[in-house]
């Protein structure tokens, strides 16, 4: 299933809650994320532009496959994002049982998030390990994401459809390099 999303980087979480507010959209809570990502080992996802991620999310535990459509060579806006996710019920078992199988540990990866949801629409401000805060709106429709758009007076030019790995790329940082990214500190993976 395709994902409908797009993120507005740099944001001013506080502004952007009162515009939210001030729409009607109502909060719906405040999150801390932990994410573990999935490989082969000889990363044939990540060549494909693709990752599984395991998710708990506070009230519930996420299993996604993730895969980035319509990569662009230049850095810019993907296409979009495919995902096909299911909610499983133990974190560390599932991680296990992936490991277990074969797979490798990409990466495992910490945020918070705070959440707003108004006429089917979902605002989530996200907050990474030293990233600016940014804003990504969800919706199931591109008409609607476009309309919200325009309800928070947002510049549609900037935009982005890309994954958080690809910010911290703009950022000059590549994920890969890391096994752990965390709020107290970033740990780099061994080289060989």
């Amino acid at each position: 299933m395709q994902e409908i999303e797009v993120k507005f980087l740099n944001v001013d979480p506080e502004a952007i809650e009162a515009k939210l507010a001030a729409i009607g959209a109502r909060k719906v809570g405040e999150y801390f994320y932990r994410r573990q990502v999935f490989d082969y080992p000889d990363w044939r996802l990540n060549a494909d532009h693709s990752w599984l991620r395991l998710r708990d999310e506070g009230d519930q535990i996420t299993l996604s496959f993730k895969k980035r459509l319509g990569v662009k060579a230049d850095g810019g806006n993907d296409d979009g994002m495919e995902e096909t996710e299911i909610i499983v019920s133990d974190f560390g078992k599932t991680a296990e049982l992936f490991l277990r199988l074969g797979l490798v540990n990409k990466h495992y990866v910490e945020n918070r998030r705070r959440r707003w949801q108004k006429d089917g629409v979902e605002f989530d401000l996200d907050f990474y390990p030293d990233l600016e805060p940014y804003l990504e709106i969800e919706a199931p429709s591109q008409e609607l994401v476009e309309a919200a758009i325009g309800w928070l007076g947002l510049d549609p030019a900037e935009q982005k459809v890309f994954s958080t790995n690809q910010i911290y790329k703009l950022k000059g940082r590549s994920v890969a390099d890391y096994t752990r990214i965390t709020f107290e500190g970033w740990v780099k993976k061994d080289k060989k």
